[in-house]
């Protein structure tokens, strides 16, 4: 999903969205949390929030679930 990038500055709404779609429907399981915070505010947990999906462009999931279930 976050290898798209449809949208300039709209696809990981979209991507979270489906993944807490997924998430709930398919596996039962509670929405991921995303840091709990505004992600599309410049903060530092938004700046974390991008590193973890730049590893996911280069193949490496777990920064992102890691964040995710923060």
């Amino acid at each position: 999903m976050e290898s798209i990038h449809c949208f300039s500055n709209g696809n990981g709404r979209h991507s979270r969205l489906m993944a807490d779609l997924i998430t709930e429907k398919l596996y039962r399981s509670n929405f991921f949390s995303w840091g709990r915070v505004n992600l599309v505010k410049a903060t530092e947990v938004r700046s974390n929030y991008i590193q973890a999906i730049r590893k996911v462009d280069k193949n490496n999931i777990k920064p992102l679930i890691d964040f995710a279930k923060i």
